[in-house]
């Protein structure tokens, strides 16, 4: 660690380092977001699918994300589980082109949100409709209906409409996120003065 790192550490001036889960089923857009999120010159030309998980790491105006982009195909489900216990907030996507996936993706949630290490915690949850440049897509206010978002009354939760290929809809969800891992780490602050 360099002078200026234990400086800006005294100071309260360094990142504070997250950890943030990307969760959805299989070709929703996960990893477009993520890609979409990072700076440009580190942005990769071409999107594959995701395979196990793949791990990226960027910064934001206040945060530091490492942000683990977990594969949605049905037979990788099981990893997400293993790192429910460090993460600081939950980016779950969702294809709103989708509707046949729709109960499959609620299924998945429900599991998620059901989970020891998660549903006892107050840990944000990010909510991207993604694809909403489809013709067909649903409206994100259709989708929380279909997912029963609203009732989820045990931690703070926000739903996005997004495009994650052209990057429209993602600042407003990271500002979100942003605001309420900024809240969490103050009211722990506050518990442990």
């Amino acid at each position: 660690m360099g002078l200026l790192d234990k400086l800006s550490g005294w100071l309260g001036l360094r990142k504070k380092e997250v950890n943030v889960l990307c969760l959805g089923l299989d070709n929703s857009g996960k990893t477009t977001i993520i890609n979409q999120l990072k700076p440009p010159n580190t942005q990769a030309q071409e999107i594959v699918p995701t395979i196990g998980f793949n791990i990226e790491k960027f910064k934001s105006s206040s945060l530091s994300f490492t942000v683990f982009d977990m594969s949605g195909q049905s037979r990788y489900r099981n990893l997400w589980e293993h790192y429910y216990k460090e993460s600081h907030a939950i980016i779950f996507v969702i294809d709103s082109g989708d509707k046949l996936r729709m109960v499959v993706a609620k299924e998945e949630l429900d599991t998620l949100l059901n989970h020891q290490d998660i549903g006892s915690r107050k840990i944000p949850v990010l909510f991207f409709a993604n694809k909403m440049d489809l013709r067909d897509a649903m409206s994100s206010v259709k989708i929380s209906q279909m997912l029963c978002l609203e009732n989820i009354k045990d931690k703070p939760w926000h739903i996005c409409a997004s495009n994650a290929i052209k990057g429209e809809g993602l600042q407003e969800g990271l500002d979100w996120l942003q605001d309420q891992i900024a809240q969490s780490t103050e009211n722990n602050e506050h518990m442990n003065d």
